[in-house]
């Protein structure tokens, strides 16, 4: 799904990448997540790192490739390295993304690259729609939409704003990967739906907050940085089975299932 996005993104929006910075990415999320999993001693996988080094190139954007780097071993390193009760805290792209703008401001994320076509916004919505389904935090994803609209909604009424205003705002293709393929993370939402539902209200209106009233640019991605600590809160509150990845055949996928586990 995610290498889709990128090939559309780049062949039918021109996004600003390039390509060197996207190899740079890729090659640095592997060689970290490989040399992570033989210091915890634990069964190398690429298709973790592979997740989140196509989110990098799919919201990063940056003027040198060094910058990509960075990210790339932040957001597998923080993987290993933060986390709680066995459980890492951040997702991982995310915090690749929060910790290099934090480093230099030649690096951002730009809300408006993916544009608002309905097209591309109903294409996204449907390829979300399989992602989430399949990992069982498709919960997360609609509480999160209806509380980001309702939101929307709520100020264009205030404003005296056109519905029209809103809706448009909705199209907007960062916002749909931001819900489906980010804070969908089976691996760092709380463990408990009553949570999931709890945690992406909390971003949604923290998100609010910092775009409407502090005019913080990407400031969703902020938002879910900030969050990520009340995760271990949410879990301790209400406590439920920790996700693990579902299994798609037989004995065959013990091994890579329980290294999945860990990271």
């Amino acid at each position: 799904m995610l290498s889709g996005l990128l090939i559309y993104g780049l062949s039918a929006l021109d996004l600003a990448l390039d390509p060197t910075t996207a190899l740079v990415i890729l090659l640095t999320a592997e060689t970290t997540q490989w040399l992570a999993s033989r210091w915890v001693g634990c069964r190398f996988d690429p298709r973790s790192p592979l997740i989140s080094a196509l989110s990098l190139c799919l919201l990063l954007r940056t003027a040198t490739p060094v910058w990509g780097m960075v990210a790339a071993v932040v957001a597998i390193g923080g993987k290993f390295v933060i986390r709680v009760r066995g459980k890492h805290v951040f997702n991982p792209a995310n915090l690749g993304l929060v910790v290099t703008m934090v480093l230099t401001d030649a690096a951002w994320v730009s809300p408006g690259q993916w544009g608002t076509v309905m097209t591309v916004a109903v294409s996204l919505v449907l390829l979300g729609m399989l992602v989430t389904r399949r990992a069982e935090r498709d919960d997360v994803t609609w509480a999160f939409l209806v509380a980001w609209a309702t939101i929307l909604g709520t100020r264009a009424w205030w404003l005296g704003d056109p519905l029209s205003i809103p809706l448009h705002q909705l199209q907007n293709g960062a916002l749909l990967i931001f819900a489906f393929f980010m804070i969908s993370d089976p691996k760092t939402t709380p463990d408990h739906r009553a949570g999931r539902v709890v945690y992406a209200v909390w971003v949604a209106t923290l998100g609010a907050v910092l775009e409407f009233v502090f005019f913080v640019p990407a400031a969703l991605i902020w938002a879910l940085a900030l969050s990520a600590p009340i995760v271990p809160l949410l879990d301790l509150w209400l406590p439920a089975l920790r996700y693990r990845w579902p299994s798609f055949s037989s004995s065959s996928t013990r091994s890579t299932r329980s290294v999945m586990e860990a990271v």
